[in-house]
């Protein structure tokens, strides 16, 4: 399949008529600082007709305006805290040609090599990069990169949807929420009720083994509709909670996962599950807020008590772990922040500097396991005026034991789960994925 690039340029925000202005330094949250240290690589695929890449980069310049936190840069503040210049520096769009049909390249898999369609995502400084991929046929694959420092996938959802909204002309309603001070807001004194640096952040030490990205296999799964519509059943039948089709199939996938990897039944294996804070702050925080605002729960249960006990069992367990992150959980992890920021400013005195839990690339977690879930990003709402995603992919997943849960694009919906596994665990799994036994 060929290939041919267009253009490779920097595409900035309508100038500001200030020139003389004092550029300002956001300093990364707390939150900012616990996400993955890295750019985050998610591909989407629409039908023809789609607008021009002209009208697409219109439009692209416009959202910029409302969300200068992408077009800027990381650097580090008068402290020395890590932070993000608003320089208006700009995004990189890149702009090819593909010499074949969209429809003769769907359906897109992890397992296929993409990157291609992807900007590099190595030795990068733009914080947002966007590869506008045009099909023979009209057809558009666009390709982002996104720092996860700057914002999580509820905010780049929303950045995406904006986007969508300015290409059509229609208006902004309503607008993002920016001031990242507001969502970080300390008690008076500071008083951290939990071990949040061995919890959010370790040493720099890591527990966890490295391999390389060969030896990693990414697979997706499709579960349908009905499919869930019966695990639900499943797990909710004579009991007094009904548990979400999330942490049924949470439940389900952690199960079918751990058979697949032939753990022993008296090790320990626990999921690291991303929880948004919005409405669990306090006061609760605006969707519409722009950065990182999420934390991790921790289910853990032992190989043999997993396998052996029903899917409401573990769902249950996933359940009470998630709910565990209330409002004062939150509120602890703040005034963590504050109190690390004091310190690593000369206040404390020989701690050590933050490094987050966030897996790196290569990591292979088994015996446990990272999820994240997509399911209320409203991606069906992306539309640039030829309708919704026909695909919705993360083309590259680094880290072994990385699960996402993703809303089908296909007919009658469903879920999509991305998995990365070791090639030795794959097989395994494939046969046994859809088996309620």
């Amino acid at each position: 399949m060929a290939i041919d690039l267009i253009r490779n340029t920097i595409l900035k925000p309508p100038s500001s008529s200030d020139a003389d202005a004092v550029v300002p330094r956001v300093p990364l949250t707390i939150f900012d600082q616990a996400a993955f240290d890295l750019h985050v690589a998610v591909l989407y695929a629409f039908r023809p007709p789609m607008p021009s890449n002209e009208a697409l980069k219109e439009g692209l310049s416009k959202a910029l305006f409302h969300y200068p936190h992408l077009a800027g840069r990381l650097t580090t503040d008068q402290c020395d805290r890590p932070a993000i210049i608003l320089n208006n520096a700009g995004i990189r769009i890149i702009e090819t040609f593909v010499s074949t049909t969209l429809a003769d390249q769907l359906p897109f898999t992890p397992s296929t090599d993409l990157t291609h369609l992807l900007p590099p995502t190595q030795g990068v400084e733009e914080l947002l990069q966007i590869q506008l991929n045009r099909y023979a046929c009209g057809g558009l694959v666009i390709g982002q990169t996104a720092h996860h420092h700057v914002a999580d996938g509820q905010s780049m959802s929303s950045f995406f949807i904006a986007w969508a909204k300015l290409v059509r002309g229609l208006p902004l309603d309503p607008l993002p929420y920016h001031d990242r001070s507001a969502v970080s807001v300390p008690r008076n004194p500071p008083s951290p009720e939990f071990d949040h640096r061995r919890i959010e952040f370790r040493k720099c030490a890591t527990s966890h083994s490295i391999t390389s990205l060969s030896s990693i296999a990414n697979i997706a799964v499709h579960f349908s509709a009905d499919f869930i519509a019966n695990l639900k059943v499943k797990v909710n039948e004579g009991g007094k909670h009904r548990y979400s089709a999330f942490e049924c199939l949470l439940s389900h996938m952690w199960k079918k996962v751990t058979m697949a990897r032939g753990l022993a039944e008296e090790e320990w294996t626990q999921v690291r599950v991303a929880v948004n804070g919005r409405a669990r702050m306090k006061p609760p925080v605006a969707m519409e807020y722009f950065g990182n605002l999420v934390l991790w729960a921790y289910p853990k249960l032992r190989v043999g008590e997993l396998l052996k006990e029903s899917h409401k069992y573990v769902a249950k367990a996933i359940h009470e772990a998630v709910a565990k992150l209330d409002s004062e959980y939150f509120q602890s992890f703040v005034d963590f922040g504050e109190m690390a920021a004091g310190k690593e400013k000369g206040g404390g005195g020989g701690e050590e500097k933050l490094v987050a839990t966030a897996p790196e690339v290569g990591t292979v977690m088994c015996p446990n396991l990272e999820v994240d879930s997509w399911l209320r990003f409203e991606f069906h709402d992306l539309d640039f005026g030829g309708g919704g995603p026909v695909a919705l992919l993360p083309p590259n997943m680094p880290v072994e034991g990385l699960i996402i849960f993703v809303p089908s694009s296909k007919e009658g919906g469903g879920m999509d789960v991305f998995v990365a596994l070791l090639h030795e665990h794959v097989q395994l799994f494939k046969q046994i994925s859809h088996s309620l036994d």
